[in-house]
């Protein structure tokens, strides 16, 4: 099940208002245009900018994410009608043969047990035509980003048309090994709305197991341009 923030439709329509910059998606169009990528499925693609923003171009575009209420807000984008929308978990695809799997933001790190990170390798493993790639962002453990995760370093004041003044923020109530729980709390109007979360931090050493043991082949392991030294950028084929 998706967090509140992108099921309970009052907070997914501030989710682009609150972000409207995307320029930390330029390096993986980059990327599509690299591997020359011709299908290319979304896992997590939330309200399909990333989704929309390649079918736009001309790609076959399959957006997969659990969340209705974030799927009905990327149906009405420009060039939505070009994608493939489908609401489902990761470890559960319909059959499909594409090119890369691009899975962006912390969506890798949303799949908190091995058992089930695993599983989501192999079903994307089996929707990746045979020389296919998968490409993910996970955040370094080693920079230990949850510890600026507060509300005095994190809040945030916009002005969202039609809504008004929002305050967000973030804040840490848990760290149990490599897993972080904190809340995001959004302040609109006189309501407050708080949706938690729980992100996985596993070490560059695991995600390459983890690859490898669900068969892929590591192909290389990229800075992230727009987080320098931040986070790794795993890049992984299925064997011809």
């Amino acid at each position: 099940m998706a967090d509140i923030q992108f099921e309970d439709p009052r907070l997914v329509a501030l989710y682009d208002p609150l972000d409207p910059v995307r320029d930390d998606l330029d390096h993986y169009v980059a990327i599509v245009t690299e591997f020359g990528a011709s299908s290319i499925l979304d896992i997590g693609c939330g309200t399909g900018t990333f989704a929309c923003l390649l079918a736009a171009s001309g790609l076959d575009v399959v957006g997969v994410d659990p969340a209705a209420a974030s799927l009905a807000v990327a149906r009405g984008k420009p060039a939505a009608d070009r994608v493939r929308w489908i609401q489902s978990n990761a470890t559960a695809l319909p059959p499909l043969q594409v090119d890369l799997v691009m899975m962006t933001g912390n969506v890798a790190q949303v799949f908190l047990d091995d058992v089930e990170w695993n599983e989501v390798l192999r079903s994307v493993i089996r929707s990746l035509r045979r020389g296919g790639r998968i490409i993910f962002e996970v955040r370094d453990p080693s920079r230990r980003a949850w510890e600026s995760w507060t509300k005095q370093q994190s809040l945030t004041r916009a002005f969202v048309p039609d809504v008004g003044v929002v305050e967000s923020w973030t804040e840490v109530v848990d760290v149990t090994a490599q897993l972080v729980t904190f809340t995001t709390t959004f302040e609109v109007g006189g309501l407050r709305f708080t949706s938690e979360s729980t992100l996985r931090f596993r070490t560059r050493d695991q995600v390459e197991t983890s690859l490898t043991s669900a068969g892929f082949s590591l192909v290389e392991v990229r800075d992230a341009p727009d987080r320098p030294g931040l986070e790794f950028v795993f890049i992984a084929e299925r064997p011809a």
